[in-house]
């Protein structure tokens, strides 16, 4: 085999191992000249460009009041996959209400978001919710999520989830049929989860009741009802737990879903939970 021969050969097998390796050849005159040394020494070969993996979001719901499992899904379609972002759904067993079938999903995720109410899942299923917000993983908590894994005056659980995970205080809400007016507090108006969202809003429904918040939790949103009856109520805040960035809003309801203020907060508070840019929308 000659020189000639031998050289397109090993071209040939270059290309055929490693097809996905861009290659800039160099046909100066030096080649030539390089006294019968192969052209693979003029080979430049740059490594290549690997796509970053888009973010992971699980959403974890199972809940009958404030049909999520129709709201979240179609959100995610409009708001976060055009953006990116993977959106995976686990819903709770329509036959059995607190199993969720495929939550194992949630050891690979890179957010939670938690519709749930009043469900107490199987130990080895509630360990695994343990063990992602054990690992300071970012949750996005919305209405029910307060009420998660409790049922009343029934043991077992997480009745303390409200408490040590999110920061809050839910002490059951104010009757149903009464708007709310929303305003946000002056001092976050910075906060980027409130980017884009209004000073004030209405919501329509009920107010949830939640005047004490943890330490570490910072409020954003507060409500009152629209007669400006008893005291404001917390409505969003964020949190932290082990580490991760943990965020709430008592708002979600259907009508929640057609507000657009609604449909920013929650956009802005689960990239805010990723630790992505706010989109500019």
């Amino acid at each position: 085999m000659n020189k000639s021969s031998a050289t397109g050969l090993q071209v040939w097998l270059l290309a055929l191992l490693v097809p996905a390796v861009p290659a800039l050849w160099s046909l100066q005159e030096k080649a030539r000249a390089g006294g019968g040394r192969s052209m693979l020494q003029h080979l430049e070969v740059r490594p290549p460009r690997l796509m970053p993996r888009p973010p992971h979001v699980v959403f974890l719901i199972g809940e009958d009041e404030y049909q999520t499992a129709e709201t979240l899904p179609k959100f995610a379609a409009d708001e976060l996959e055009p953006k990116g972002l993977r959106c995976v759904f686990v819903h709770a067993d329509p036959k059995k209400p607190n199993e969720f079938p495929g939550i194992e999903k949630l050891r690979e995720a890179d957010l939670l978001v938690l519709s749930v109410r009043r469900r107490i899942p199987p130990d080895d299923q509630l360990a695994v919710i343990r063990h992602y917000l054990a690992a300071g993983k970012p949750l996005v908590g919305i209405r029910t999520a307060s009420h998660a894994f409790a049922l009343r005056d029934q043991p077992g659980g997480w009745p303390e989830f409200d408490r040590d995970v999110l920061g809050g205080d839910y002490q059951g809400h104010h009757g149903v049929g009464q708007e709310s007016i929303i305003t946000s507090v002056e001092a976050r108006r910075d906060h980027p989860i409130l980017t884009g969202v209004g000073r004030e809003f209405r919501s329509k429904a009920s107010l949830y009741k939640n005047r004490k918040l943890a330490s570490t939790a910072t409020p954003l949103l507060v409500g009152r009802l629209e007669n400006h009856a008893g005291e404001p109520e917390f409505v969003a805040w964020t949190n932290r737990h082990q580490g991760g960035r943990i965020f709430y809003t008592s708002l979600g309801s259907v009508d929640d879903f057609a507000e657009p203020n609604f449909r920013r907060l929650l956009l802005n508070a689960i990239f805010w939970a990723l630790d992505r840019e706010i989109p500019a929308r």
